[in-house]
């Protein structure tokens, strides 16, 4: 099987061409490019708490999935468990400007150690010795500076650094893929496919110009590798009595959820539901269910043909939602302090989001959108969840968004448009 991009692009500006007689003139070329799985990032920081966990934030906003989240000292153990995990690219990150300098330089001289990392190397660490961090890894990894993704204790600033993960990103798969043979039919590859998904999600919330948003919203893309979660929303506590911890929430979060894909993790998905719970759900027998669970397994092409396997594949598609969105919201928990009890927040409060999406193959094309994305609001079998109570749910019947978000950057009015027909409401 072929990896060059250039056959499915020619074939599907053929069909186009028999559909309108001839191929317009076309004023934009632009696309997005997904890694197979998902580019694989490792990020490292000085605490976990605070900036492993901004880098994480950086990452995973910037289309990358996370395979691995390292803080404080690397050892010769982390280090040997980091080239285990191959990743495609790695965060470097440690100290606010003027802080901590000593580890982000340890940990980028035990970066340079290896003789077999060859992933570049984004530095988002205390500006005071990036320039350092960056002569240490030179001599082996593709070093580039960005600006701290934690300037200050408390404050977030992931965005240069996404930018410098999605040009690698680009930069990379535009020549693995082949997508660099197919110069002279596109203008440009302008981000990863999850980030044009995340920018068409801003689109919809925010609006344009001419139109309005749609305000809050979470966006829920069921693929085959993973299950992403974007949610637009400020999220901080509603509550005047919650507290909220740790680090602030990004107003745009994305998670990747990389054991929640319909085919390559159908197992892992099945295990994390109960096999028991979930034949029930489907209406089988455990022995049926892993007959068509084995079938997936060892073919993840496979679709869906007999009334059994789409009921099937609705529950896989109903499970990856739910357990998806919980992990992805915010939680409320009760904490007893010297002074008494707080109740405290993590993550983002959703829960008075009032639009969901559903993008992605297995809702686009789906028997039964509307049952798959009831999985996503909040369930009175789990009151700490702070996933939305009531929201509209929606699906992105052209599975258009990412064209959207792609198209945003140069005709926002036009993408708003492209988007806002593509959604039908689900009742």
């Amino acid at each position: 099987m072929t990896k060059d991009v250039t056959i499915g692009l020619e074939q599907a500006l053929g069909a186009l061409e028999r559909k309108l007689g001839k191929l317009p003139a076309f004023k934009y070329r632009l696309a997005s490019s997904s890694a197979a799985g998902g580019l694989r990032m490792v990020t490292v920081g000085l605490v976990r708490e605070l900036t492993a966990e901004a880098a994480s934030k950086a990452a995973l906003g910037a289309g990358a999935k996370l395979v691995g989240m390292f803080a404080y000292r690397l050892t010769a153990m982390d280090l040997k468990r980091i080239e285990e995990l191959a990743p495609d690219i790695i965060l470097l990150a440690g100290g606010t400007d003027g802080g901590n300098s000593e580890v982000v330089l340890h940990n980028a001289s035990r970066l340079a150690e290896s003789n077999v990392l060859n992933a570049p190397v984004v530095i988002a660490c205390n500006r005071d010795v990036a320039a350092d961090v960056a002569a240490r890894l030179q001599s082996r990894q593709q070093a580039i500076v960005s600006e701290n993704v934690m300037p200050s204790f408390g404050e977030l600033n992931i965005e240069p650094a996404q930018a410098a993960i999605r040009k690698i990103f680009i930069d990379r798969i535009v020549h693995a893929k082949g997508i660099d043979r197919a110069a002279a039919m596109l203008d440009a590859v302008l981000m990863p496919t999850p980030a044009a998904v995340m920018e068409g999600a801003k689109l919809l919330a925010r609006g344009t110009s001419r139109q309005k948003g749609l305000g809050d919203l979470v966006v829920i893309d069921i693929g085959g590798a993973t299950t992403d979660v974007h949610s637009v929303a400020k999220g901080a506590p509603i509550r005047p009595d919650v507290v909220q911890y740790g680090l602030p929430e990004p107003y745009v979060k994305r998670t990747v959820e990389g054991d929640l894909g319909m085919r390559h993790n159908a197992e892992a998905i099945i295990e994390a539901v109960g096999i028991a719970d979930f034949a029930e759900r489907v209406g089988m027998s455990e022995t049926q269910v892993r007959s068509i669970l084995d079938e997936i397994v060892a073919d993840v092409e496979r679709l869906p043909h007999s009334p059994e396997e789409i009921a099937f594949d609705e529950a896989l598609a109903w499970s990856a939602v739910r357990i998806a969105m919980a992990r992805h919201a915010g939680r409320v928990e009760i904490v007893h302090t010297a002074s008494g009890s707080v109740t405290v927040q993590r993550g983002k409060d959703l829960s008075a989001v009032t639009t969901v999406i559903g993008t992605g193959g297995p809702l686009a094309h789906g028997i039964t959108p509307a049952s798959v994305l009831r999985g996503a609001p909040a369930d009175s079998a789990d009151p700490f969840s702070l996933r939305p109570i009531s929201p509209s749910l929606f699906i992105d019947a052209d599975y258009v968004l990412y064209a959207s978000g792609l198209l945003a950057e140069v005709e926002p009015e036009a993408a708003f448009t492209l988007a806002m027909r593509s959604l039908h409401r689900l009742e």
